[in-house]
């Protein structure tokens, strides 16, 4: 198992239209990633149940310059200079593989 670089951040919404206009960015965001970050293995948005106001986030990256590769580029510039419109609180947990099973690349 490759060692790997992960994180999970948990976004907490002001309100429903900010969470409305945040969904919006994290699509554009995701289209650049999908397009430009063959390093970037895993990067999902959650809605956790019962909390319409929170987006979660999890990533997963082959290595650290993979993700300071994902943070360099300019999509994800833009999420980040935009994202505090929307936002009442944001925490980062940044996540070290101990054990685990990934999916085969195809």
């Amino acid at each position: 198992m490759s060692d790997g670089f992960g994180l999970v951040v948990r976004f907490s919404l002001r309100d429903q239209e900010a969470a409305m206009a945040f969904d919006e960015l994290c699509a554009i965001t995701l289209e650049g990633i999908k397009t430009t970050e063959p390093e970037t293995l895993t990067y999902v948005v959650h809605v956790p149940e019962g909390e319409p106001l929170v987006r979660v986030f999890y990533e997963l990256y082959s290595d650290r310059a993979a993700f300071d590769a994902h943070e360099a580029q300019p999509h994800t510039k833009h999420f980040l200079a935009e994202r505090e419109q929307y936002l009442a609180g944001v925490e980062v947990a940044f996540l070290n593989a101990i054990a685990g099973k990934v999916a085969a690349q195809q």
